[in-house]
């Protein structure tokens, strides 16, 4: 249970890395990717695929700023 504790995490941390648009900060980015880290290492495949896709938007988000 802690595992998917780990994936909701990393999906809060990106999305408040994308709510804070052009204020996020480099912190809130790593924080984003600290988390997505965490998540992949002890998620189930289908979470890590989803955390696939949420590093994707972390990426393509912050070329948009």
């Amino acid at each position: 249970m802690g595992n998917n504790n780990l994936f909701q995490q990393a999906k809060t941390a990106v999305n408040n890395f994308k709510n804070a648009q052009g204020n996020a900060s480099q912190q809130d980015k790593q924080a984003a990717q600290n988390a997505i880290q965490a998540a992949k290492n002890n998620g189930s495949p289908e979470e890590q695929q989803q955390l696939q896709q949420l590093e994707q938007q972390l990426k393509q988000h912050n070329q948009l700023n």
